[in-house]
């Protein structure tokens, strides 16, 4: 169940958070001696500590903010109080809870809800002891943060929830088929169009990345086409979302070992990524025209599966000679990129758990991003990406790595050898586009072993908000030129 979050005129909550510039607004609260004592030593002790006073029927979290940071570091510390906020109100068993400040903080104040809603999420479906977290409302008081905020708020929690509990199903609960058809439905509940290609019709299409990467399998191949086209919509030509969606990867004949393949589920969080974004804007009825394009196949090892040495043809013609059949996930967004080109989109963005070397290179602080013909638009994503603090980094794209991908036997080859992995993995991609593009490798950012904060463990829905955020700005940008 999502934490909804609402507004209230009542009093009678007895869980509050309060957000503070110093100990002066003290005053404001109904504090005992001893407790207004204790809250000041502990803000001369660490101002950066998260105060807790528990009395017999009431609980208050206090905490303060730290006015040298910078706005977008400012908001991410609230988010991280709101998450450890969280697991004490869970801990108490409490089931709503009240943000408030002293001073007009708006965007702390959503900050703070933003932090305590993604960390209240649970994925116990599989759980016959299952303990559910208690807390199930979040408020505001009246006039605090406005309607819209709130409602969009509670838009991208629901996206971003929904996003996890796809990522975290397994293989056998959710294949290539489930994922299009439970996408689909869900799109068109909120008025948008899907269409859900069958292996038949791709064969017709002759999408041969796809199909190589499916040969394996005894499931079949889907790819879907998902768009949300307002009439208001301030972008004449669509801004298409790939996202790879591998719903398991063994490797194929390069088979992962050890514990590589443990959480190979999570393969399809680029599709899970774009899904659950045309879903938000679709909801929240934003007037932006999206079309967002999935891939779907899982990458298992049979008879007839695909082989190093063997030679596909893609969507577009390109012949690519198989190095490495654990580079598989490349193939399938080639045969997507190739296929936007229809669309004559103002822009292209994919998002691929794609490269292990994204994740070694930066580590789960940031996504690696590679980008041609959209210098601006990058700055106004990575500016999205501080803003939310889903921070983006970007690697070039020079001319020299594509010698690395060219094949002697075929127009190019899958993996480019040992070096500069996600470079090249990233040039074999721009080989299928001719349009602005940006490439997201979320390989580090996209499922977490070890809880990090109000993302959690397993499935983080990485880069939902970033999206949102940066299609907000798209829209006030046309609105006021």
């Amino acid at each position: 169940m999502d934490t909804i979050i609402k507004t209230t005129t009542s009093t009678n909550i007895k869980s509050k958070v309060y957000i503070l510039d110093n100990t002066e607004q003290l005053i404001h609260i109904s504090l005992k001696p001893e407790e207004l004592e204790y809250i000041k030593e502990c803000y001369n002790d660490a101002k950066d500590k998260t105060v807790c006073i528990n009395r017999y029927c009431e609980h208050l979290y206090l905490f303060f903010l730290d006015e040298s940071k910078e706005e977008y570091l400012a908001l991410e510390a609230c988010r991280k109080k709101g998450a450890n906020i969280c697991g004490l109100l869970n801990k108490n068993h409490l089931e709503e809870v009240l943000v408030l400040s002293i001073e007009k903080h708006n965007k702390e104040l959503s900050a703070t809800a933003e932090g305590i809603a993604l960390s209240n999420y649970q994925f116990n479906k599989y759980k016959s002891d299952a303990k559910e977290n208690s807390l199930k409302h979040i408020y505001f008081q009246e006039n605090t943060v406005c309607k819209s905020c709130i409602e969009k708020l509670n838009i991208i929690i629901e996206a971003i929830s929904w996003a996890k509990n796809l990522v975290n199903e397994p293989v056998n609960k959710l294949n290539a088929t489930d994922l299009a058809n439970i996408i689909s439905n869900r799109l068109r509940e909120v008025g948008g169009l899907a269409e859900v290609f069958n292996k038949k019709k791709i064969e017709a299409l002759k999408m041969g990345g796809l199909l190589a990467v499916n040969a394996g399998s005894l499931d079949e191949p889907t790819f879907t086409i998902l768009e949300w086209k307002p009439e208001d919509r301030v972008n004449e030509k669509p801004i298409v979302l790939v996202g790879k969606g591998i719903v398991f990867d063994t490797g194929g004949y390069n088979l992962k070992t050890g514990t590589y393949m443990n959480n190979m589920k999570d393969d399809m969080s680029g599709a899970a990524c774009v899904a659950a974004t045309i879903y938000a804007v679709a909801k929240a009825k934003l007037p932006v025209h999206i079309v967002a394009l999935v891939p779907a196949t899982d990458n298992r090892i049979d008879g007839n599966a695909h082989v190093s040495g063997d030679i596909i043809t893609m969507f577009d013609g390109t012949t690519v000679e198989i190095i490495n059949t654990d580079a598989e996930g490349r193939l399938i967004l080639a045969d997507a990129l190739s296929y936007a080109k229809k669309f004559e989109p103002m822009a292209v963005f994919d998002f691929a758990t794609l490269t292990g070397a994204a994740a070694y290179s930066v580590g789960p602080q940031a996504t690696v991003v590679m980008e041609t013909k959209a210098d601006e638009i990058y700055d106004s994503l990575e500016k999205s990406g501080f803003d939310t603090f889903e921070r983006i980094v970007k690697f070039p794209l020079w001319p020299e790595y594509g010698e690395l991908i060219k094949s002697e036997i075929a127009d190019l080859k899958n993996t480019g050898g040992s070096y500069a992995g996600t470079i090249t993995a990233g040039k074999f991609l721009e080989h299928f586009t001719d349009y602005p593009w940006v490439h997201f490798d979320i390989a580090g950012t996209a499922f977490l072993e070890k809880a990090e904060s109000y993302k959690g463990t397993g499935a983080t829905g990485v880069h939902v908000r970033l999206l949102m955020k940066y299609f907000e700005e798209l829209i006030t940008k046309h609105q006021t030129d």
